[in-house]
């Protein structure tokens, strides 16, 4: 029973490894053993039946009329030469002719050696072109072709984290140079100014301390990214009521709710115990719930749900406002990613907290994802029940 108080989508597949089909292959490899048997035991018959039958005849007759031999000594070099050497010359033809078709088998395996080396050259080509091997060699053609692919899609994996890299200069550069250039204008002024009067010189130094706050606010979030980038973070692990932090969330953000007209709603069961790092799923909420007030409209309400749903947990926060562009709604969980118009000074951070919240998040085994239709926007936290 709820109880009222107040995309992107990454679908995990559990891949299971395919067995190779080697059955093609096979029948190709069987098909060409037993016609080398047939063919080498073909060619012992015929040499038997040539030693022993009418080929005995043609050679005695040979023997009489070319060397002009009586009928009895034509028999008798046949029989020493040939007759009852029969063995002899039957094992050494079947050796030659076995060695013969085993040259032709050979050849014909050579082939496939050079299928797969081509193969293997055009895993390297850089062209779109699918690898092609002969139908019974399907299964590694498979295998090739899954090779191709992750090749490739790791070469523009690496190429989009060399385009991060220039990025995040492009980002520190702005981020941090414009409160770095506000503070050290401030400070200028006050120096050539000594006799300002007291409530101008107040001010400016408000604004310069604003300023500074703010700087040292980007610094700490680019080192924090750098932490949860370093994946040696140990999670300290506890029941957390689900419900109260929630609750205690939405205080906190009160006082940036009430001067807009916006209100954080929250849908939850009070029994919800999560196991978890309590300090960083609480910033994992903090920076979604201020990421909805920020780009939500005035005078609207924030939605927050918690539900037991098996062995997740899943928890939401929904709001109103510009609905996020499909293109840009796959990047806002990127490191120093924001809306193209809301990279100003007075809408938020370096673009960090989403990209903390995922990394979090992950480090609990859970999933993160966002949804934006028709002035709608939905971040879904999934976590895992189990301890």
């Amino acid at each position: 029973m709820l109880k009222q108080y107040g995309g992107w989508v990454i679908k995990l597949i559990n891949k299971k490894k395919l067995k190779n089909d080697y059955t093609k292959f096979e029948q190709k490899l069987s098909l060409r053993i037993f016609l080398i048997a047939i063919g080498t035991g073909i060619g012992i018959s015929v040499i038997i039946s040539l030693i022993t039958g009418k080929f005995g005849n043609a050679v005695v007759a040979f023997l009489q009329r070319n060397y002009f031999l009586d009928y009895e000594d034509a028999i008798t070099i046949y029989q020493y030469t040939l007759r009852n050497n029969k063995v002899l010359i039957i094992a050494l033809v079947g050796i030659i002719g076995f060695w013969v078709m085993m040259r032709v088998f050979i050849s014909f395996m050579t082939r496939y050696f050079d299928e797969i080396s081509q193969g293997l050259d055009d895993l390297m080509d850089k062209a779109d072109k699918d690898i092609i091997l002969s139908p019974e060699m399907s299964f590694l053609q498979v295998r090739l072709n899954e090779c191709k692919y992750i090749l490739k899609q790791r070469e523009q994996d690496a190429k989009l984290a060399e385009q991060r890299k220039n990025d995040l200069v492009v980002y520190l550069a702005h981020d941090i140079k414009t409160p770095l250039t506000s503070v050290i204008g401030y400070l200028s002024l006050l120096e050539e100014a000594p006799d300002m009067p007291a409530k101008q010189k107040a001010k400016y130094v408000k604004i310069t301390l604003d300023k500074a706050n703010r700087l040292e606010k980007l610094i700490n979030e680019f080192f924090e990214i750098t932490r949860y980038n370093l994946q040696n973070i140990v999670l300290e692990k506890e029941d957390i009521d689900l419900y109260y932090m929630l609750i205690q969330l939405t205080d906190e953000f009160y006082p940036l709710l009430e001067p807009y007209g916006k209100k954080a709603v929250i849908y939850a069961e009070e029994n919800i115990v999560l196991y978890g790092d309590s300090e960083k799923l609480a910033r994992v909420f903090n920076n979604i719930l201020k990421n909805a007030i920020t780009y939500s409209l005035d005078n609207t309400v924030i939605h927050i749900t918690a539900k037991l749903q098996e062995d997740r947990i899943i928890i939401t926060f929904q709001n109103s406002g510009k609905t996020i562009p499909k293109e840009k709604l796959n990047s806002i969980f990127e490191k120093f990613f924001r809306l193209d118009d809301a990279r100003v000074t007075n809408t938020g951070g370096a673009g960090l907290g989403l990209a903390i919240a995922k990394e979090i998040v992950t480090l609990h085994g859970g999933s993160i994802y966002a949804e934006s239709e028709n002035g709608t926007t939905t971040f879904t936290v999934t976590l895992p029940v189990n301890k």
